[in-house]
């Protein structure tokens, strides 16, 4: 059990980092940008995992018949979109705010789940959907000056990033059951990076390659791209294997607040009463919701719980 904590505990420093990364990069290298580095540095990251680990996995795929399209769609609602997303709203709030509405996600996952997917969905369910939305009011902490200020921009645009990820994850749990995670993982990432080349052309945008190897953004490169879309799948994974889905759904709850302290401690940033009993809503939302729901495939949480 001590190993399972370990990782628990190393995953939600890991990922409520990767809001500060995100932070840091999009100034140098805008949404796009860091959308295609992030998923580039994944995606070898990764392929160095599968041959050097799991070459098992490599000789077991038949690319022939692999759901080339719907592994596209899935990439793009579950990583390009989402990741840009989140990238144009660190623009406008802070990263922890970010976080903590990231935290919605398994609420976007059940009401898309239920009005698009036709999955049935339990009266305690919609209770704790119910609280988690009244959660983000608060985390909006609307007013009619709200309604056109930045923070609000910026809020709104995460809760995009939050309902591709809901999509994003009804997809995969509909078409991509039978792949092995590694596999899906690497091509979802690999379509990503191609995904947000093609946004930098049709934007005209750079790729900012001067800008990457400054100190600063490789090293905000690496831990948001080697360690946040790499070395945290093995995290998850382990205690996906030695644990269950359920046990490494908990990360879903410990990331906002490490992103919080994160935020706090490298960027100064601020963290208001709302925002913590916004936090608590949301929490508690997630719980009602999700509370002893059995979760039959390890592919589902692992999306459900990315940021």
């Amino acid at each position: 059990m001590k190993k399972l904590y370990s990782s628990l505990f190393i995953l939600s420093m890991i990922w409520g980092m990767s809001f500060l990364f995100i932070k840091v990069l999009v100034e140098d290298l805008g949404p796009w940008g860091v959308v295609f580095w992030r998923c580039l540095f994944g995606t070898i990251t990764l392929f160095i995992i599968l041959f050097v680990f799991k070459k098992q996995e490599l000789r077991k795929v038949r690319f022939k018949s692999l759901p080339w399209l719907k592994l596209f769609l899935v990439a793009l609602f579950n990583n390009a979109l989402p990741f840009a997303f989140i990238a144009m709203s660190e623009m406008k709030i802070s990263s922890s705010l970010a976080s903590v509405i990231n935290a919605t996600t398994p609420l976007w996952t059940i009401v898309i789940g239920a009005l698009f997917f036709f999955i049935p969905v339990k009266g305690r369910q919609w209770v704790g959907v119910s609280i988690g939305f009244f959660g983000i009011l608060i985390l909006l902490n609307l007013d009619f000056e709200s309604l056109i200020n930045e923070n609000f921009i910026g809020a709104g645009t995460m809760l995009f990033a939050t309902f591709c990820y809901g999509l994003g994850a009804q997809m995969a749990k509909r078409y991509l059951q039978e792949l092995s995670i590694i596999i899906v993982s690497i091509v979802t990432l690999f379509f990503s990076t191609m995904i947000s080349l093609v946004f930098i052309l049709l934007l005209n945008e750079s790729v900012h390659l001067p800008s990457v190897f400054s100190a600063h953004t490789f090293i905000s490169l690496i831990g948001l791209g080697v360690f946040g879309s790499g070395f945290a799948y093995l995290f998850y994974y382990y205690m996906v294997k030695e644990g269950s889905a359920e046990f490494a759904s908990l990360v879903t709850y410990i990331v906002p607040i490490t992103a919080m302290l994160w935020g706090y401690l490298l960027l100064g940033e601020g963290i208001s009463p709302h925002m913590i009993l916004g936090l608590l809503f949301v929490f508690a939302g997630v719980y009602l919701s999700s509370a002893k729901l059995a979760k039959k495939s390890s592919i589902n949480t692992s999306i459900e719980s990315k940021h």
